[in-house]
Formats: structure tokens, C-alpha cells, sequence
């Protein structure tokens, strides 16, 4: 498997001088990782979990995901679950459990997926310009919308539950 890389250049010059220059160009990997959450709710009996699409034209006939980004530099995959979840649906997150991590098949980013209940007042929004849906979907309709990479956070979630 290729790995994406990103090129990396500096240039630092002595102005005063002006004899010594640097240049440094430095391949760096990509960063592949991401975190997010996979939070439910109870709903007329069935099981409802929040999912966001992301925005543009050339997503629109993209899956759905579970809300989710790349966390900042030292900060614990939770804490950037929570951060991102808040981020693209303006929903807080509670009392979370990890549900471990998947890997996309095309691309090989590792998705790191944290579950919880949605607080019962929850009222997703788009809160990002990076999602044009934020919103429940009952979990055999999320089976269908949901990146296919994606699917075993709902089948981890419902073996949690015992669904």
C-alpha cells in the first residue's frame, strides 16, 4: 500500500549576510487517523443514532458518517470525539465508551468510533460548513447511508446494547 505523504519545505536565510541559506525538503506522512462518535437514542422503540453528511457538490451523493475529524496534536482520541461531535452538530457528548477503530478500505485512514446516549434534549444542527445534514437515523436506515467502512461501529453499538 502507498502511503500519501506530504511534502514539507523550509527556507531560512541569513538576510544580513546574505550567504547562508537553508533548505530542508522533508517528506512527512499524512495524518490517517480520525475520531468520532456514534451517539444514540431511543426513539418510538427503535434505535436512532446521529449521523452528519458532509457538505459540497462533489459529496452529494456521498455515504453519511458518524460525526467525526483529526485530533489536534496531543490530544486524546475521546477529547477530539467529543471536540469534533460538537464541532459538526452542536450536540454534547456524555458518558462515552470506546468502540474500538476501523480501517477504510481505499485510503487505509484509521477511524477511532467512541458511543454514548445523546443527552435527551439534543438538537443537532449543521454547526460546521463541513456538513450539510446533521440528524438521527434509525439504525437499519443508517446500515444503508452510512459509509460501508463505518458499519461495524453500528454493529460494536447494538452488541453493546444488546439490541
Amino acid at each position: 500500500m502507498t502511503q500519501a505523504i506530504h511534502k514539507v519545505s523550509t527556507i531560512a536565510c541569513n538576510n544580513d549576510l546574505n550567504r547562508a541559506c537553508l533548505f530542508t525538503n522533508v517528506d512527512m506522512p499524512a495524518n490517517k487517523e480520525s475520531s468520532g462518535t456514534l451517539l444514540y437514542r431511543r426513539r418510538d422503540g427503535r434505535l436512532e443514532v446521529l449521523l452528519v453528511h458532509p457538505s459540497g457538490n462533489y459529496n452529494r451523493g456521498k455515504p453519511w458518517s458518524i460525526p467525526k475529524g483529526i485530533p489536534d496534536p496531543g490530544e486524546p482520541l475521546e477529547a477530539a470525539a467529543r471536540r469534533e461531535t460538537l464541532e459538526e452538530t452542536a450536540v454534547v457528548a456524555g458518558d462515552l465508551v470506546p468502540l474500538g477503530s476501523i480501517r477504510y478500505v481505499k485510503s487505509g485512514k484509521q477511524i477511532h468510533c467512541f458511543a454514548g446516549p445523546a443527552p435527551t434534549d439534543a438538537s443537532p444542527t449543521c454547526a460546521s460548513w463541513e456538513v450539510d445534514r446533521s440528524e438521527f437515523v434509525a439504525s437499519e436506515e443508517a446500515r444503508r447511508c452510512l459509509h460501508p467502512d463505518q458499519v461495524p461501529f453500528l454493529d460494536r453499538l447494538e452488541q453493546h446494547l444488546k439490541v
